[in-house]
Formats: structure tokens, sequence, C-alpha cells
């Protein structure tokens, strides 16, 4: 078992643990790779599956994972998990559009970052200049957080929690100590 320092947090540590939990039974890798990360199903010039996170950033690595954790057995057949992706430069509709689909990745991001104990802020993922309400945002994966907590997580994104606590020697998470801690991630 993999035990590595609270005040350091290696993207090849996060390797390492994704890819021990999930290579054999779901032949699917975590990968450090360069400008934009991408989901590559398995096809004829590689075996296996490939979350491919940007500049070998741990935030990037945890976002990308929660995302597979999101989709299901058909969504991991497909690139990108067959999903639209507008980069940066979205009007405040397709904002709205892009926030709502992002509700409960990053709420799974944040768990996942709370496993490790590591600090978690929201992503907008929008530097266009429009005006973005990262409060609204903000609260809106908190709530989706809480939910999770009080009903369950998926059998993947637990046992990822786990190790993840496991390496990171952190407590199970609870209700009450999270929403304490949000109390305060809330505050811009």
């Amino acid at each position: 078992m993999l035990h590595v320092s609270k005040t350091e947090f290696s993207s090849e540590d996060l390797i390492q643990i994704f890819n021990d939990q999930f290579y054999q039974q779901y032949n699917t890798k975590l990968v450090l790779g360069g400008d934009e990360p991408v989901y590559l199903p398995a096809n004829s010039r590689c075996s296996h599956h490939q979350i491919v996170f940007a500049h070998g950033y741990f935030s990037s690595a945890l976002h990308e994972i929660s995302h597979w954790l999101v989709a299901g057995e058909q969504r991991r057949q497909q690139l990108d998990y067959g999903y639209w992706y507008e980069p940066d430069g979205r009007d405040e509709q397709r904002q709205v559009e892009f926030e709502k689909v992002e509700v409960l990745p990053q709420a799974i991001e944040w768990l996942l970052t709370a496993s490790c104990g590591a600090h978690f802020d929201v992503s907008s993922d929008n530097l266009s200049g429009i005006v973005i309400n990262r409060l609204g945002f903000k609260q809106k994966v908190y709530q989706k957080v809480l939910t999770l907590l009080d009903n369950g997580v998926s059998e993947r994104t637990q046992k990822l929690m786990q190790a993840l606590q496991n390496a990171y020697q952190t407590p199970t998470l609870k209700i009450d100590d999270f929403a304490y801690q949000g109390m305060y991630q809330l505050v811009d």
C-alpha cells in the first residue's frame, strides 16, 4: 500500500494509486498529457483506455478521473465519453449549460480532493470575460457533495476514495466534518 505525504500532492502518486485500483478490472490507465485533457478508449493503437490529464497537474488528474467515475460503460467506449466540450470563450447561455453538466463531476472531484487532504475549488473553465456567478456554481457543487455523502457514491468512486484515504492517511469523510469544511470554502 502506497503512503504519501499530505503536504506533497504528486500526479505520479495519483497515477500509481489510480492504476493500481482500476487497470486490471477496467483496462484503464491514468496518463500524464500535454495541453488538453482527453479520454481515449482502447483502439488498434492502444489496447487500454486512457484518462489523459493536462500538464501534470494533480487537480487536472482528479478532475479527469471524476469524469471517468461519472461515465457509464457505454460512455467509456467513446472518445471523451461522447460529450461535447466547448473551450474557453463560451457565452452566458453556453456557460449555464456547461455548469449544469459539471456539477456532478466537480462534486466527485471535491470528494476525491478531500480524500487526499488537499484544497478544492470549483472551475468555471471560462476566462472569456463574461460575468460568471462562481459562488452560485460553487453552492450547487457543494449541495451535490452533501447529497453524495448522504446517499452514497458509486462503487468505483468509493473504491478510489478509500484508496486515496489510505495513501494520504486521511479519515473517512463524514457529512458533518465535510459540511464544516465546506463553509469556509464557500467564501470567495
